[in-house]
């Protein structure tokens, strides 16, 4: 088959169209796509540089992205139902960045979802960079941040952050993004999916971001709000929320991956105030998170690894870990399977000791599994506590559930939730889960991967 290629650089606009092609059943890589999404006859083609006039991706061609590819100048991205796009592996690694002021419209459904993905045969977690949007929302650093995980001297502004809190960025729905997290420089990697500045009139739904070879999701700041996400085993954290993020999470699956941990700790959740460490910037990093299961490992014996792969210095790290002075208000969600379930550290503003749990700050109806510690440690990191651990406990497990097990499901009883179905994580008829009502899914509740993931497919 012959193959195009469309070469996009600084100020060229690019005229895309789609070409209307014969629907069937397909195979991409190591997984089947639905006939809706299958149907990729009409060549690939190749983008690369900047993108400054809108531009439309059909379903029909693959579309592969050439080092990293910024939609910039208002520009609007719309990629098609069952649209194919896949990043090549190699320096600096296939990404997508949607700048400032820029849109993407990727309207994926259950029966077509949108694709990203390696260009590889067999694809490896970090073969490419994954997506990156940014937009003109607060943060907590002024009016601009440069993102993470892009260095040199960029073609197009990878700037975040503003006053526009409702500034809309486009549309992510039924999209999964697969095997990104390219490494630019040591310890400097992209992530799935970075949220940076991104505001409230941006649409997310029905995403998952699967085996990323750092973070699944990070929100840098912004107020977006996302719902029906799965971020399946990472290298480094599920879900990460530093520079005010203020966004909401409503049913959100969270996936450990046995086979290898990261070196600074792979978490569920990770949360700072600001990223760098200043914990009294505001506005105050703050996550609204409701039904959320974060699942770890099935054993003690796998959640204290210290010398796992693929660093050989690899670990698991917490639950959730809040710290920095970041506020949270988390309800209805299950965390289990590691040494610390929900874990509180960091220096707290002199103007606000102990904010966690002085009314700023939400633990409600949770159920926390780990095989140490369900809630704490508690530190205040450079000064004295005002309320002592003992204290933190007892106002944690208040409203809530913590239980320290050899088998984490043991009271929380999900079906069967260290397998790969998402039928394994509902809620028995019997438990805690069950009934606290609490977890991404309900009993006899529609199973919400279907289509678009890994295991609905």
């Amino acid at each position: 088959m012959r193959k195009q290629s469309l070469i996009l650089s600084v100020a060229v606009a690019l005229i895309a169209f789609s070409t209307a092609c014969k629907k069937e059943n397909n195979v991409v890589n190591d997984r089947p796509l639905t006939a809706a999404a299958a149907a990729h006859t009409c060549g690939d083609s190749t983008i690369s540089g900047v993108i400054t006039s809108n531009l439309y991706l059909g379903d029909c061609k693959i579309y592969k992205l050439s080092g990293i590819v910024y939609v910039s100048n208002n520009a609007t991205l719309t990629i098609a139902p069952g649209a194919l796009v896949q990043g090549i592996k190699g320096a600096p690694g296939g990404t997508l960045v949607i700048t400032r002021g820029a849109k993407i419209n990727a309207a994926g459904t259950q029966t077509a979802p949108i694709l990203f993905t390696s260009d590889q045969a067999s694809p490896v977690s970090g073969d490419w960079g994954g997506v990156v949007v940014l937009g003109k929302a607060n943060i907590n650093q002024g009016d601009s941040a440069l993102v993470e995980g892009i260095g040199g001297t960029p073609p197009a502004s990878a700037y975040y952050g503003g006053t526009v809190t409702n500034d809309n960025s486009g549309v992510l729905t039924y999209v999964r993004i697969e095997y990104a997290g390219y490494e630019l420089s040591t310890d400097n990697e992209l992530n799935g999916l970075t949220l940076a500045g991104v505001g409230s009139g941006t649409t997310i739904n029905h995403v998952e971001v699967y085996k990323s070879k750092d973070d699944a999701f990070e929100f840098f700041g912004g107020s977006v709000s996302a719902s029906y996400l799965i971020a399946a085993y990472p290298l480094d954290d599920m879900f990460d929320f530093d520079n005010s993020f203020s966004g909401t999470i409503n049913y959100a699956l969270g996936l450990s991956d046995q086979t290898r941990a990261d070196k600074s700790q792979s978490n569920g959740i990770e949360c700072d105030n600001l990223a760098t460490g200043d914990s009294t910037k505001t506005p105050i990093t703050k996550p609204v998170i409701n039904h959320m299961t974060i699942i770890g490992l099935p054993n003690a014996t796998l959640a204290s690894t210290t010398t796992g792969a693929p660093s050989g210095t690899g670990k698991y790290g917490r639950g959730a870990h809040f710290r920095r002075s970041s506020r949270f208000d988390v309800k209805n969600s299950i965390f289990m399977g590691f040494n610390t379930g929900i874990s509180l550290d960091g220096t707290s503003p002199s103007n606000t000791p102990c904010a966690y749990f002085r009314g700023l700050s939400v633990l409600d109806n949770n159920l926390v599994h780990a095989f140490t510690s369900p809630y704490g440690p508690f530190t205040i990191e450079g000064a004295s506590a005002c309320l002592t651990s003992a204290t933190l406990y007892a106002l944690a497990t208040n409203l809530n559930g913590g239980y320290v097990t050899a088998d984490p499901n043991a009271d929380i009883k999900l079906v069967a939730p260290f397998g790969t179905t998402a039928a394994g994580f509902f809620p028995q008829s019997t438990g805690e889960a069950f009934t606290y009502n609490a977890g991404a899914f309900t009993f006899g509740g529609a199973d919400w991967t279907v289509g678009f993931s890994r295991f609905g497919n």
